[in-house]
């Protein structure tokens, strides 16, 4: 069944289409084919960010306490399942990035659920501030993953309060883009 349609309209391939244009077009929008709408798969998208969140920012981690800007050993997250002479081995620095990454992970799915519809950076950077805050102030003393935060050096705090503000940077504005921006995307 044709569906006459006023005008000339170019095909998918180029060709100029007699003026007509199938059903299937102009329920399609007139683009020449029955193309719909793909959409991000909102939690494998969080997944992924948490994913590189993870690797990158967790080997931003390793290379920090390799260099002693932090006394805060890499595999902090693991402490409370393994010993600290463990972790502080190559293997126990692997598992920890593995921690670290699940983390991220998790940690982006809640941002993705809570917070991907607010734009622009300063909701991300707070998110990372916010995560810094319950890690430092009250988990980490009170689980063992770390000592209490007035014995800390101003190197570690700094450091570590820097790098998670670029972690929730990272994930919070990937996200916010990815799903505020998606309009601007289309072609």
């Amino acid at each position: 069944m044709q569906v006459n349609v006023q005008g000339s309209a170019v095909m998918d391939n180029g060709a100029a289409s007699n003026g007509q244009q199938s059903e299937t077009d102009v329920l399609a929008g007139g683009r020449g084919g029955s193309h719909e709408e793909k959409k991000t798969n909102r939690f494998f998208f969080a997944m992924n960010i948490g994913f590189f969140a993870g690797v990158l920012w967790g080997g931003i981690k390793i290379v920090e306490f390799y260099f002693h800007f932090t006394s805060v050993i890499p595999s902090f997250l693991a402490e409370p399942f393994y010993r600290t002479d463990f972790l502080l081995t190559w293997q126990g620095l692997l598992i920890g990035w593995l921690f670290f990454v699940l983390f991220s992970v998790i940690a982006s799915c809640i941002y993705m659920l809570l917070l991907s519809k607010i734009k622009g950076p300063w909701v991300g950077i707070g998110y990372g501030i916010v995560w810094w805050c319950l890690l430092y102030l009250a988990i980490g003393p009170w689980t063992g993953m770390m000592g209490w935060l007035y014995y800390s050096e101003w190197n570690t705090i700094i450091t570590d309060f820097c790098l998670f503000l670029l972690w929730g940077l990272f994930i919070g504005y990937s996200i916010a883009f990815e799903f505020t921006q998606e309009n601007s995307r289309k072609p």
